[in-house]
């Protein structure tokens, strides 16, 4: 790109009065500088009279500046930079270089040699410059951090870092962004440093890395740093940046032992809930000595070599409420601390059982409705829910025993819906007048 066209785009992005004003100030303010100098010379010469009437001209043009000029560029002026809270930490490399320094200065001091004070001076100056470039490459840097719509405990996901150079002139390198850990929130969202070794000017560079949210829950990070060692590595300059970032992460829906060792109980539960006595058929098996003769299906039975019986749907649709118990025993209930104890072990495993079963009827896009203490979704297929339903499950707590066992009786009024329920409460919490429409999953044993 040449001079004159980069000299254009800069002038069409520019602030013209903001422009016209620097310039007008700096030629007033170099009359000015003029006119004091003449000032002095005529004081010199014994001409006092015109020597007092140059500096008072020089003192009027410096005041009419500060007056009219310089307030037009504080408004333009943008001041974010006084905000910028830069910390500094001296390399070994650095180290290493002041120790020289030191050796030369004691040098020069000793031996009065010029050339040495030189080659000292321009030590020091490095040191400064060092200080000066680093400063530039991070100001005018602007970061964005893009998370996923949907995010899974123990699922890695891909999220995009964006780093943005306001700067109109000067790129910045070397750079690396890193999340800053504070004692409300010691783990960091962002565990490994992503590296930027060039962005340049009036631009953005994006990277993509992997993370994983191990548990479920609210991820909060309240602000990132943007550290440098450029231009020498003498100086880890780092700068932060306050950036508010969320995240939700849902339960884990992988199929775990525990789940899978419900789901043949389940899904023959299921079955015997969506099979019946119906017009239309609903699928062919093998001859049981139990099953009549009437539903045997011939034409089936003698291409396989073997009886096939006919299964018929039920004339009634299959419809699926999905329970989450919240609820501890009073036993568990005193016994519930903050933190990993076995009680909130119990219940992360209802969560995670709950949240797989809810996926399972997603994948089936089966009829779903899902309840739980002060909440309910209406019946709807599940695609429709799922992530209602998983963002409950995301911030779902344990909640103390129950004597009224509410959440129960209002299930047992609802018999027309096959009911699933989750709970982490022992065997014999449920009430008998909901186990006749209900398949009911324990947790008060841990899986072996």
């Amino acid at each position: 790109m040449s001079v004159p066209s980069t000299i254009a785009q800069l002038w069409a992005k520019a602030d013209r009065p903001a422009v016209r004003a620097f310039f007008l100030s700096i030629t007033a303010l170099t009359a000015a500088l003029l006119l004091a100098l003449y000032s002095g010379a005529a004081a010199e010469l014994g001409h006092f009279a015109l020597a007092s009437t140059s500096a008072l001209a020089a003192l009027a043009i410096a005041g009419w500046v500060g007056v009219t000029l310089v307030p037009i560029l504080a408004k333009r002026t943008p001041l974010r930079w006084i905000g910028y809270k830069m910390e500094y930490r001296v390399t070994l490399e650095g180290w290493i270089y002041l120790g020289g320094i030191i050796l030369v200065a004691l040098a020069a001091l000793n031996t009065g040699n010029n050339l040495l004070f030189l080659i000292l001076a321009c030590l020091i100056a490095l040191v400064l410059m060092s200080g000066i470039l680093s400063s530039i490459t991070l100001s005018g840097i602007e970061m964005r951090l893009v998370l996923p719509e949907h995010i899974f405990a123990g699922q890695p996901v891909r999220v995009m870092a964006e780093l943005g150079n306001e700067k109109l002139t000067l790129p910045s390198f070397s750079l690396r962004l890193e999340a800053t850990k504070t004692k409300q929130a010691p783990a960091a969202m962002l565990e490994t440093p992503v590296y930027f070794p060039y962005l340049p000017k009036h631009d953005r560079v994006q990277q993509t890395i992997p993370m994983t949210f191990p548990r479920r829950g609210i991820y909060r990070q309240d602000a990132f740093r943007i550290v440098t060692r450029f231009p020498f590595g003498f100086l880890r300059k780092a700068r932060q940046i306050n950036l508010k970032t969320e995240a939700l992460v849902y339960p884990s829906v992988e199929p775990g032992a525990e789940y899978l060792e419900i789901l043949p109980g389940l899904q023959g539960a299921l079955e015997s809930l969506t099979k019946g006595r119906g017009q239309d058929l609903y699928a062919l098996r093998d001859y049981l000595p139990t099953d009549s003769a009437r539903h045997v299906h011939w034409k089936a039975s003698a291409r396989s070599g073997s009886l096939m019986v006919r299964e018929f749907t039920r004339e009634d649709d299959c419809r699926i409420l999905l329970v989450l118990d919240p609820h501890l025993s009073e036993e568990e209930s005193s016994r519930l601390k903050p933190g990993l104890s076995r009680t909130n072990e119990r219940f992360e495993r209802a969560v995670t059982i709950c949240a797989s079963l809810a996926w399972h009827f997603y994948e089936n896009n089966s009829l779903l409705q899902f309840r739980s203490a002060g909440v309910e979704t209406p019946l709807a297929p599940a695609d429709e829910i799922i992530f209602t339903i998983l963002e409950h499950l995301a911030t779902a707590q344990p909640l103390p025993s129950d004597p009224h066992q509410s959440l129960m009786a209002d299930l047992a009024a609802s018999p027309e819906l096959f009911k699933i329920i989750v709970t982490s409460q022992p065997h014999g919490s449920v009430p008998a007048s909901v186990w006749s429409s209900s398949y009911v999953v324990f947790l008060d044993d841990p899986v072996q």
